[in-house]
């Protein structure tokens, strides 16, 4: 292990600051920099001033979307600062963590030596640092403050014990117990009776806080009650018991649930629940608010042996070569037959099956290369009424780059985008199966996941290979809160996620046998350009091949892309491999004469690009497609035959095989059918003919094999995870303009007193939510203006209790009742005079 890196300055507060806006506003401009950075959400809009700030960064929203950027310690630290009282003090917050150090911890918790001790106090001033720059922390030194929104999301309940499995403290379980039933516990605890609820309360409090005083009283306890308590000690803190409410004495107990509630070691939470006081919870853990404290960060430890740096680079490079020419095929074969788009969005299932067997691999690989291509901007729907999915003209653009630099496309395209081709074929929450480019893809974790995997394999030492079970604790310990949702297997999507990148980057050439390549490092960084580093380690590519007599053609490595592109165009690729092999057939020659190739062109660039002589056979296939090649034309009228051979047209019509396209004699030339011209050529090509398309002016029709485009398409933009980070010019902006509105709004000095008392407090809405805010935290007492729902003014003495959902909990003075005010219709607030 070692310890994370971070700011190791100490965690100040300003002097004399009463409020976080205080705080902020004492704090230079590069603080208020670093704290937009790490909270974006902040800036949308940029605040007025720092009272409208701090109001915003207050809010739940704001406050958990910043508390789940946290890692594990420092997310430990402020869960255990939630479970202390407010004003804390950093070494209260080290020993809950740590424990007393001459306190024997639960059997149940990890034993700590003096060296994870030291840990802890060395991560803990580093956890602060963090959370005080987020604005999750506020406060003097000696009296540490979490803010409203996160203390609310941290803070232990009996419904919601969190990651600590800590309930309530006593005061707040026993909330509503009568003053009678109080006296009650503490006679039964042998305590002497107190004068008032609230003493009684806080006797209770120091008895169990005390451990000398709660040990003695454990040990006159039944050891069934003490194994019923020991249950509920790491949580959860809650448990079910009939006529829960029942007031039990000591003399009346009978049961060992009984004999703790009578002494008041559990709380009744409803008629048919109990729960553990959060003092006891922490006497019985030894003083512990984690069973586990995890200061530093789990380095991964990969127990397979470092391969040759060389080696790896070498097979990431072919792979990724691999992944370039299957990317390339894929949208050659969809230019020629673009398969249709559901109505719904994505690709059918089999069409993914037909390209899969094209590409000779699974289907789950396959919706792996359609999604890449879609990412990359290569691949779209072309927005047609019968909409086809088809190659972009950024397809093109990509072939015209070398090999390097059409994996750097890729490479990075796939590296940010929120798209999943895993999901492909899972079901969703409706059990319906997600469709390959479908809409139901897009994962907003899966980046930050991505790009965290490849991070810590970029840690380890040049060749070393890591498996998910490796990379997992050091992800879990760095997000902690950022796990997804969980499977009915207990697995978490970000579980799911680092096994399909290292599974994905070892297809893509990004690691090579496991182990991250030197291109993908460049790209990690952004300190050399990926495309530079990967062209030297690519074999080069080559521009011939070898004719073979028995119609095939051998390609010794891999070829020139327009090479490639025009064999491909007159044979089919039989084989793949460090070696591919093309074979010509009567229907391959025949689609390169539809393209507008004649017989001459074909021996012409078959003698150009190969290192041996043109085969006879091979000469011979050529010539004799070519003969017949557009011997018959076929055009529309729905479509007809032409031929100036009437006893081709009698043998066609003769033939049982034409029965479909119920051909008729309208001359000894012309064959009239009753079916469309791409089916007459489709079923006289399956006859064993050569039919060529005609124009309406009697031309020959040339198909071109880039004929399927789509109209110009951007790549798909990934499903953003929050706002983006902001830019330096645009934070330096925010930072000014908030010092600028905050210098306006407190140049304004308070009316007097006696000005003040003619008419209602007016402050901004902002200022009035943060002020109230304040209060609840200090206990003040404030001086509002409050309409009426009729709307009536009238001015109000209140103590805030509470402020949440757009509402103030507060006891008016004015009534002698706890109320609940609406925010809206607060005009203003200002304190009191002394």
């Amino acid at each position: 292990m070692t310890t994370q890196q971070g700011p190791q300055r100490q965690a100040k507060s300003p002097a004399g600051a009463r409020t976080l806006a205080e705080e902020l506003r004492a704090r230079p401009d590069d603080d208020l920099v670093a704290l937009l950075r790490s909270r974006p959400d902040l800036l949308n809009p940029v605040p007025g001033d720092l009272t409208q700030l701090t109001a915003r960064l207050s809010s739940r929203a704001s406050a958990l979307r910043a508390l789940e950027r946290l890692d594990r310690f420092t997310l430990q630290t402020a869960e255990a600062l939630a479970a202390l009282p407010d004003a804390s003090s950093p070494a209260a917050v080290r020993t809950l963590l740590a424990g007393p150090a001459k306190v024997k911890p639960h059997p149940e918790a990890t034993p700590l030596s003096a060296a994870d001790r030291a840990a802890v106090a060395a991560a803990l001033p580093r956890a602060l640092v963090t959370l005080r720059d987020r604005a999750l922390l506020w406060g003097p030194d000696n009296g540490l403050r979490l803010v409203i929104a996160a203390r609310e999301a941290l803070a232990p309940t009996a419904a919601n014990p969190g990651r600590t499995g800590l309930g309530p403290t006593f005061a707040e379980a026993s909330t509503g117990m009568s003053p009678a039933r109080l006296q009650q516990l503490l006679a039964s605890a042998g305590q002497p009776a107190t004068p008032d609820p609230v003493t009684a309360v806080a006797a209770f409090t120091t008895l169990l806080g005390d451990r000398a005083r709660c040990e003695a009283l454990l040990a006159t306890a039944p050891e069934a009650a003490l194994r019923l308590l020991d249950r509920l000690v790491w949580g959860p803190p809650t448990g079910t018991v009939p006529d829960a409410t029942r007031p039990v004495t000591a003399q009346d107990a009978q049961s060992p649930v009984e004999w703790l509630l009578a002494r008041g070691l559990l709380l009744p939470t409803s008629p048919g629940s109990v729960v553990l006081p959060r003092e006891l919870a922490l006497h019985l853990r030894g003083g512990r608010s984690h069973r586990v404290v995890e200061p530093l960060q789990p380095e991964p430890a990969p127990t397979a042996a470092p391969r040759d740096p060389g080696t790896v680079d070498g097979t990431a490079a072919g792979q990724a070569h691999t992944a370039v020419r299957t990317v390339e095929e894929l949208l050659e074969l969809w230019g020629l037959t673009p398969p249709p788009t559901l109505r719904a969005g994505g690709l059918g299932v089999r069409d993914l099956k037909r390209t899969a067997q094209a590409l000779e691999t699974t289907e789950q690989i396959t919706a792996f290369w359609l999604e890449l291509a879609h990412t990359s901007g290569l691949l779209a729907p072309d927005g047609e009424v019968d909409e086809h999915w088809a190659p972009t003209p950024g397809y093109d653009e990509w072939l015209r780059l070398d090999t390097a630099g059409r994996w750097t496309v890729l490479a990075r395209a796939w590296l940010a985008a929120t798209r999943v081709p895993a999901l492909a074929g899972t079901a969703d929450g409706k059990g319906k199966q997600r469709a390959a480019l479908g809409p139901e893809l897009d994962r907003t974790l899966a980046p930050s996941v991505r790009r965290a995997a490849l991070a810590l394999l970029a840690e380890l030492p040049p060749g070393t290979a890591a498996t998910p079970a490796d990379l997992l604790p050091t992800l879990r310990w760095q997000r902690p809160l950022r796990g997804g949702q969980t499977d009915p297997d207990g697995r978490d999507l970000r579980e799911h996620l680092v096994g399909w990148t290292l599974a994905e980057a070892e297809l893509l050439g990004v690691t090579g046998r496991g182990a991250l390549a030197a291109p993908a490092r460049a790209l990690l960084t952004a300190e050399a350009d990926p495309a530079t580093v990967l062209a030297p380690l690519l074999p080069q590519p080559l521009d011939h091949v070898i004719l073979q007599p028995d119609l095939t053609a051998i390609a010794p490595g891999p070829l020139l892309t327009p090479l490639a592109q025009a064999l491909a165009l007159c044979a089919d690729i039989e084989s793949k491999g460090g070696a591919t092999v093309y074979r010509f057939s009567p229907e391959s020659v025949r689609r390169a004469l539809d393209a507008g190739r004649s017989a001459a062109d074909l021996r012409a660039f078959l003698d150009l690009h190969s290192r041996t002589p043109l085969p006879q056979p091979l000469g011979y296939l050529i010539d004799d497609v070519a003969r017949r090649h557009g011997l018959l034309r076929v055009g529309a009228a729905s479509s007809y035959l032409r031929c100036d051979d009437p006893s081709l047209l009698n043998e066609i019509l003769a033939d049982r095989r034409s029965a479909d396209l119920r051909l008729r004699l309208l001359a000894p030339t012309v064959l009239a059918a009753q079916a469309g011209p791409d089916v007459v050529l489709g079923t006289l090509r399956s006859m064993g003919y050569a039919p060529a398309a005609e124009s309406a002016e009697g031309d020959v029709l040339i198909t071109r094999p880039d004929s399927h485009r789509t109209p110009p398409r951007a790549a798909p933009v990934p499903v953003p995870d929050g706002p983006p980070t902001p830019d330096d010019t645009l934070l330096a902006a925010a930072v000014k303009a908030i010092r600028a509105g905050d210098r306006a709004a407190t140049a304004v000095r308070r009316e007097p007193a006696a000005a003040a008392g003619r008419q209602l407090p007016r402050t901004a809405a902002a200022e009035t939510l943060a002020t109230l805010q304040t209060a609840v935290l200090l206990g003040e007492r404030m001086w509002i203006g409050y309409l009426n729902a009729e709307g009536l003014a009238s001015q109000r003495i209140i103590d805030p209790v509470k402020v949440e959902g757009g509402y103030v909990t507060a006891f008016d003075h004015h009534d002698g009742e706890l109320r609940t005010f609406a925010l809206h219709r607060i005009t203003g607030v200002a304190e009191l005079d002394e």
